[in-house]
This record gives C-alpha cells, sequence and structure tokens, in this order.
C-alpha cells in the first residue's frame, strides 16, 4: 500500500473548489465544555507548526452542556450523531472526514494533541495504521488499576491469541491511519468495543500496524466508562468474531475427552479408582461427546458464515470444507453414528426381553447408544444448516 503523500504549503484551491485536506482529526464528545476547546485548538495549531491541511471535526454525541458552542467557538467543524455510543460517534466522525489521514482521539483532554507527528510519522514509511501505547507515559491517576493491570492486559493478550496482533496497548484511544485502512477495516461497532474491532481486522486483513509511545495525561470532567458493561462488550465481540476460538477448538477438546471417557466406561465396568474413590465416567461421557460434536457443527456453520459475509477472511480452513463438504457426505457421515446407537439399543431391548447378557456393560452400551444417537442426530441438523449458508452465500 502506498504511503499517503502529505503536502506542505500547497497553493490554495481555486475558487469554488474545496480544499483538499491531508490529516482529520475526529474527536466525539459527550458533556466535554471544560476539555473541548482547548483539544480543538491544540489539534490546529499542532496543524499550523507541521505545516499540514487539516480538519477538526468533533461528534456531539447527545452533549447537554455547553460542548458544541466550545467546540465551534475553537474552530471545529461539529456535527450530530444521535445513536449514542464511542464507536457510534467516532465511526460518523471518520465518514464525514475528508482527510487522507484519519487521527481518532479523545475530547477530554487525555491525550497531547500538540504532538500527533509520532502517529503521523509511521504512515508516511508505509504503515496503515499507528496506535498510541501509554503504559510508559501515564501521569498518575490517569488510568485504574484494574484498566492497566487487568482490563487492558487481558483484552491485548485475547487479541494476540486470535489475531495475531502485537501491541502492548490495544486499548489506546489516539490512532491514526489511512483513509485506505479506514475502508478495508469495514468498521461497525457502536461501543467501547471499535477499538478491539479495530486492531481485530487489521490483522486479519493484512494491514501494517506501527505502535507508538504517547503521554497519558488526568481527564478534564467526569469519566463515560463502565468497567464490566465496557469489559463484556469488548469479550462478547473477540469470540463472536473468533467462532475457532469459541466453538471449534473447546468442541473439538470436548469430543475428544468425550471419547475417551466413553471408552473408560466400556473398557473398565468398575470405574477407575483413586484411592477412596470409584469414578465411572458413564454420563460424562455421553455428555461431552453431545456437547462436543454440538459445538463443532455450530462453529464450523458459524465459521463459514463469517467469512461468507467478510466477518473473517478466506483461510484455509474454508477452502477446504467447500472442497471436500457437501450435505450428502454429512449426511452418510452422521449414518455411521445413528446405525451404530439404534443397532446398540435394539441389542440391549433384545437382551431385555431374553435375559441373557452378550459381554459387554449394558450402562456402558447404553451410553454409547444414545451417544451415536445424539451425535448422528447434531450432524444431520449441522448438515443442512450448513447448506442452507452456502445457498445463502450463493444468492448473494
Amino acid at each position: 500500500m502506498a504511503a499517503p503523500q502529505l503536502s506542505r504549503n500547497e497553493p490554495a484551491a481555486a475558487p469554488g473548489d474545496e480544499p483538499a485536506i491531508d490529516v482529520s482529526v475526529v474527536l466525539p464528545c459527550l458533556n466535554e465544555e471544560g476539555s473541548v476547546a482547548a483539544c480543538v485548538k491544540h489539534a490546529r495549531t499542532w496543524f499550523e507548526r507541521s505545516g499540514l491541511r487539516g480538519e477538526v471535526i468533533v461528534v456531539d454525541n447527545g452533549s447537554t452542556d455547553r460542548s458544541r458552542e466550545e467546540a465551534e467557538r475553537a474552530g471545529a467543524r461539529v456535527i450530530e450523531e444521535r445513536k449514542r455510543g464511542y464507536g457510534a460517534a467516532h465511526r460518523r466522525g471518520f465518514a464525514e472526514s475528508r482527510g487522507d489521514i484519519i487521527v481518532m482521539a479523545d475530547a477530554d483532554a487525555t491525550y497531547d494533541l500538540l504532538q500527533l507527528d509520532p502517529l503521523i510519522e509511521p504512515l508516511r514509511q508505509g504503515y496503515d495504521m499507528t496506535v498510541g501505547n501509554r503504559m510508559d507515559s501515564m501521569s498518575p491517576g490517569a488510568m485504574t488499576w484494574s484498566h492497566r493491570f487487568i482490563g487492558t492486559p487481558a483484552i491485548s493478550l485475547l487479541l494476540r491469541l486470535f489475531a495475531g496482533s502485537r501491541l502492548g496497548d490495544s486499548q489506546c484511544g489516539l490512532r491514526a491511519f489511512t483513509r485506505e485502512a479506514y475502508e478495508r477495516m469495514d468498521l461497525r461497532s457502536t461501543g467501547m468495543e471499535l477499538a478491539s474491532e479495530m486492531i481485530l481486522k487489521a490483522s486479519r486483513r493484512g494491514l501494517k500496524v506501527a505502535e507508538r509511545p504517547v503521554p497519558y495525561a488526568v481527564r478534564v470532567g467526569e469519566s463515560k466508562l463502565n468497567t464490566f458493561r465496557d469489559g463484556w462488550r469488548h469479550l462478547r465481540f473477540l469470540l463472536v468474531h473468533s467462532p475457532m476460538f469459541l466453538f471449534l477448538i473447546p468442541g473439538l477438546v470436548l469430543s475428544v475427552l468425550g471419547f475417551l471417557a466413553l471408552a473408560i466406561t466400556l473398557g473398565a465396568s468398575s470405574g477407575i479408582t483413586v484411592g477412596s474413590l470409584t469414578w465411572q465416567p458413564v454420563f460424562a461421557g455421553a455428555i461431552l461427546l453431545s456437547v462436543g460434536t454440538n459445538s463443532l457443527v455450530i462453529g464450523m456453520a458459524s465459521h463459514m458464515y463469517a467469512v461468507s459475509r467478510g466477518i473473517l477472511e478466506e483461510d484455509g480452513l474454508a477452502r477446504a470444507f467447500r472442497r471436500h463438504v457437501s450435505l450428502e457426505r454429512v449426511l452418510a457421515l452422521a449414518a455411521v453414528p445413528l446405525a451404530i446407537g439404534v443397532g446398540l439399543d435394539g441389542l440391549l431391548f433384545l437382551r431385555w426381553i431374553g435375559g441373557a447378557p452378550f459381554g459387554v456393560p449394558a450402562v456402558g452400551t447404553a451410553a454409547l447408544a444414545q451417544s451415536g444417537i445424539i451425535v448422528g442426530a447434531n450432524l444431520v441438523l449441522g448438515g443442512f444448516l450448513l447448506a442452507l449458508i452456502e445457498v445463502d452465500e450463493r444468492e448473494d
């Protein structure tokens, strides 16, 4: 991707033409009358120092104080976004911006908008996005201990696991990115989880992301963050957008454990004795195998749906699925555990009628039979669900 060409001190646009913009600074605002004007002035001062043509967009997200008037007086272009939420406000500002580079920040004076060069410089070198890192330049009291030592590191760890991100501060709200990167990310979040969505999609779509240290000050005014609500929204977003980790890997683990438990049930009719305790995993095997298989089916359906909708990139799993899996093959596979389950149930019925044993534990056989029927039924239903997704994708 070509680096954005930022022009300095070029002639003004012709009469009637809208002047070109190099950098757009977007600030969401909800009752920030004590700080928004200073943030706008600092950004405009940086434009003058850098020689870049810029604009400051303040997105009023339902303020009931004088934030709008203060922002306009300081020289910002103020737009209104009625849909409440950090992500909704930012997305509206991004959509309204005209710059080749977009800078996202906050209107609460936590970020130093007089010093944006560290964010812009990597973009000139070919990076698609620069994310600030607050952890080593944080004013005392700027962040609660739970956010600094639990929340932010936990979300950063999940992004590293789910998407391969290597950022140390994935939740920093001071970022810069090219317009092309903005369009490729196709942002959709309305809340605080927008910060995670940007990193997740940038990593999965091959964008080059740099990280630079930035100072972080104590905010002016009341914080809008809600630790548990916003934390859950981040976790929910990451899990929903990662079916491999939400369904497929847990499903595979549960299925393997279920097979092992059933094998123990069949091979050791008296159970496993540990000290004075004896464990006979009759129900555990059936439950684990059934839940595991169901998780695998749902996970594969979720993965294919996410790929078809552009939520996930086309990968080897999706290509292998399209090449080798069909409804007919899934139904044929489902017939095997169904036949085993029905057959074993038939044997148990004959034993009940005749009263003659046939050499295997009745309880273990019953568990295996019911597991086979449940697994087969799950595969049948999952096969039709996957076929439905395939039809929906072709119609698109």
